[in-house]
């Protein structure tokens, strides 16, 4: 807004003044983020409320999520004491005893539910999705879960409500849809988001299909669809106007104009007021505003006024890719294609009497141009938010954007707001052109080259190949510089070279004989990324809940794509249950692994999966040992006789995968899910065996069971004598882990006890001349941890 204001000064002022209005904008750009903010954590749910179980009434504010098998959606309290937050995020599941069909969840709907609330809380780990982030953009000051629940009212709507009303639509532009598609319709969820904005029923196989050969942009509300339903709105209403004397009383064009941004006004809402609907609609705004003032701007005063009204409404909108890769694509087509005559072959001129195939070669040759600029532009936003380029997007864009923008989208529109009896042709036609086209791009996903994997850029190479990009797309003719171009454009090489990045930009690189391990802040289960120097071991994957949802999705991918790491030396799996298994499936359509070493039965399925990848499988047995950049690894338990058998021994926790990882100056210890009987032999093995060997190595101890009653016996405490210890547990789990009488006893031998829900991920690293160091994700407890070592 501060350029924005300066751009915009009429007339030459003096520096002085210059300086004042600079100095006052800034002031009051800072006054009402600061307002934005104070209003949101004024609405956080205050600590004493959380675990209890309410009994709240309110409405349900917006389209929800999911089903009868569950929904997850927002809720408007009503509370006159001021005491619970005005807006809270809540999920219905079925109860796990009995699971029954919860009711349908309907914007305006008044209900009276018991629920338990906690604040605003997630998992955080670098690269990964940060609810907590995003719980403050949408003001949710709680989230919870429904007990159980009593219908007050099917609608309750006020004449006011106008965002409610605007919500209902969307739900039953929602039914409309589903209802007119088969049930097994694969791609509903794809018909959903091209005509509202909802892109949740679209499945994670299509995503990776989508962003793998970059046409994920088209499956959403585009500034193109909102652009070419404010164009048809216009000249519906530009026809209807002309056809009488009207136009002698307000001329057809401003008519025309009005109609078009009121279009792309109801729809954008329709959208859900994504970022890209926002854009264009300002966009179309302030064309309507100039027209009707008799306004001449310029294609860039346009993009800045909607850049100023989205930051106005939205000032945390530059936290979403959305924006960036939005407002980005239209700033770089309006720059490069600033003095292009002609362009997409429109005739202007002289050019009226130029032969139609001259025209039509113009327009494709611009076209190509504005597809290569936008691909050039976004490359560096596309790295940074989504670790991944696809090298077949140019080719898939060429046709996937005529058929989706001109074929799919206005098919899957007219079929939802025309009547049923006609709509319903137009989306299933829309829906069978998805279907081919899916075809298509699922081949070309399906090449080992489609799609470039890169660590999440440091700030540096992207100011770099930024540099290079703006002087590679500038306007002018590319036959005449094209070399000076490709030169520029070689300055983005760096997006592409980690071991660049990490030995410029990252001071924890390993040598031989260090290590670092990533204890991930997973909810209740554990996965913890150890490396060497050269090599790289993953212990455990992380919870799974219901079919879908896995940490091997939510957390680990996600951060080893933003590491740009693609390849694992081996999965330790240290037993069977889900809490420590749920996300193997998911990384090993994702990631290469070399091997896999665990205690499983014979015949867990992971194990069937391994096989059919010629993937090693090895049991974890006492006494295996190996070496990596000097790094010793060291298994523990269980006893040396272990094999994949059909069923364990005993206990599943009690046959848990347990390994040190030890240089000449510390031990770090994974520990599953051993319990009391498996840590007496373990402590029977140390007594005979190297335990003399630790001498000063400071010792990092992961709890077993997440800090279980059942496990961290005093006696193998007191064996291995840790110097600090850590858990991975969930926020508020239903377990209670860690149990208190764990925690006391932790406190009670002296050993800094630290738990992910309260660090986040936990970064240790070990080097050869220096104690451990680590880094907690959550920076107010990374602070108080180093002051805690200085004390």
């Amino acid at each position: 807004m501060i350029f924005l204001f300066l751009a915009y000064i009429g007339k030459p002022q003096s520096h002085f003044r210059k300086l004042a209005i600079f100095a006052f904008v800034f002031v009051l750009g800072f006054a009402w983020n600061a307002r934005y903010a104070e209003n949101r954590l004024h609405n956080i749910l205050s600590p004493e409320m959380e675990g209890k179980e309410l009994t709240i009434e309110g409405r349900v504010a917006a389209l929800p999520q999911g089903n009868s098998g569950g929904a997850k959606f927002a809720f408007e309290v009503d509370d006159v004491t001021g005491a619970l937050p005005w807006r809270i995020y809540l999920s219905w599941q079925p109860a796990w005893r009995s699971p029954q069909a919860i009711p349908e969840i309907v914007p305006g709907q008044r209900w009276k539910l018991k629920v338990k609330l906690k604040r605003p809380y997630g998992s955080l780990n670098p690269y990964t999705f940060d609810f907590e982030r995003w719980s403050f953009h949408q003001d949710f000051g709680a989230s919870g879960s429904v007990r159980s629940g009593e219908l007050l009212s099917a609608r309750d709507i006020g004449l006011t409500d106008f965002e409610l009303r605007i919500e209902l639509a969307r739900w039953e532009l929602r039914k409309k849809i589903q209802s007119m598609l088969p049930a097994d319709a694969r791609y509903a969820g794809v018909m959903i988001a091209l005509v509202m904005g909802d892109q949740n029923a679209i499945e994670q196989d299509d995503w990776r299909i989508f962003n793998a050969t970059g046409i994920g942009h088209l499956i959403s509300i585009s500034g193109l669809h909102v652009t070419m339903l404010a164009g048809v709105g216009a000249s519906i209403v530009a026809f209807i106007w002309r056809r009488r004397f009207w136009p002698l009383l307000i001329p057809v064009g401003k008519v025309a104009a009005i109609a078009g941004f009121l279009t792309a006004f109801i729809y954008a809402w329709l959208a859900g007021f994504q970022i890209p609907a926002q854009r264009t609609m300002y966009m179309v705004g302030v064309v309507a505003y100039a027209l009707w003032s008799g306004r001449n701007p310029r294609s860039f005063d346009i993009w800045w006024w909607a850049l100023a009204f989205v930051l106005l409404i939205d000032p945390m909108a530059p936290y979403t890719p959305g924006f960036w890769l939005s407002f980005g694509a239209v700033a770089a087509i309006l720059f490069a294609m600033g003095n292009s005559s002609g362009l997409l072959g429109i005739p202007t001129g002289k050019e009226l009497e130029v032969h139609w195939i001259y025209r039509i070669t113009q327009a494709l040759r611009e076209a190509c141009r504005v597809q290569a600029v936008v691909t050039i532009a976004l490359l560096p936003f596309t790295l940074y938010w989504f670790y991944q380029v696809s090298v077949v997007s140019p080719l898939a864009n060429a046709f996937a954007i005529p058929l989706v923008s001109y074929v799919v989208t206005p098919l899957a529109i007219a079929g939802a707001l025309l009547p049923e009896f006609i709509g319903r042709w137009l989306i299933l036609l829309a829906h069978m052109a998805m279907e081919w086209l899916a075809i298509a791009l699922d081949w070309m996903a399906s090449w080992n080259w489609s799609v470039v994997w890169a660590p999440q850029p440091e700030w540096w190479v992207l100011s770099l190949s930024g540099i290079g990009i703006i002087y590679a797309i500038r306007p002018g003719s590319l036959i005449d510089d094209w070399k000076i171009r490709a030169l520029a454009l070689a300055l983005s090489i760096p997006l592409f070279i980690p071991l660049l990045s990490l030995s410029i930009s990252n001071p924890t690189a390993l040598a031989e004989g260090e290590f670092r391990a990533t204890v991930l802040d997973i909810g209740q289960g554990t996965a913890v990324l150890l490396e060497t120097a050269n090599k790289k071991l993953l212990y455990d994957t992380g919870p799974i809940q219901g079919k879908k949802d896995d940490a091997g999705q939510r957390v680990i991918l996600p951060y080893l794509r933003g590491r740009g790491i693609d390849q694992i030396d081996r999965m330790v799996i240290s037993h069977s249950d889900s809490d420590h298994v749920g996300g193997a499936a998911t990384l090993l359509k994702q990631i290469q692994f070399d091997s896999m070493m665990g205690s499983l039965p014979s015949n867990n399925l992971l194990l069937q999966n391994l096989q059919a990848r010629k993937v090693l499988s090895i049991p974890c047995r006492f006494g295996q040992r190996w070496i990596w950049d000097r790094v010793e690894f060291t298994v523990w338990h269980p006893s040396e006789d272990t094999l994949f058998e059909d069923q364990y021994s005993r206990k599943p926790n009690e046959m848990s995968c347990v390994l040190e990882v030890r240089n000449q100056n510390a031990s770090f210890w994974l520990t599953g899910d051993v319990e009391k009987q498996a840590e007496a032999e373990m402590v029977e093995r140390l007594n005979y065996s190297r335990l003399a060997e630790m001498g000063d190595k400071q010792l990092i101890f992961m709890a077993p069971h997440h800090g279980s009653k059942t496990s961290s016996s005093l006696d193998l405490l007191k064996s291995l004598k840790p110097y600090q210890a850590f858990a991975q547990n969930g926020y508020r789990n239903r377990y209670g882990h860690p149990h208190p009488t764990v925690s006391a006893r932790y406190q009670d031998l002296n050993i800094p006890f630290y738990q992910t829900p309260i660090t986040g991920a936990q970064i240790w690293t070990f080097k050869n001349h220096t104690q451990p160091s680590t880094q907690f994700w959550r920076h107010d407890i990374n602070r108080l941890w180093h002051r805690s070592i200085k004390e």
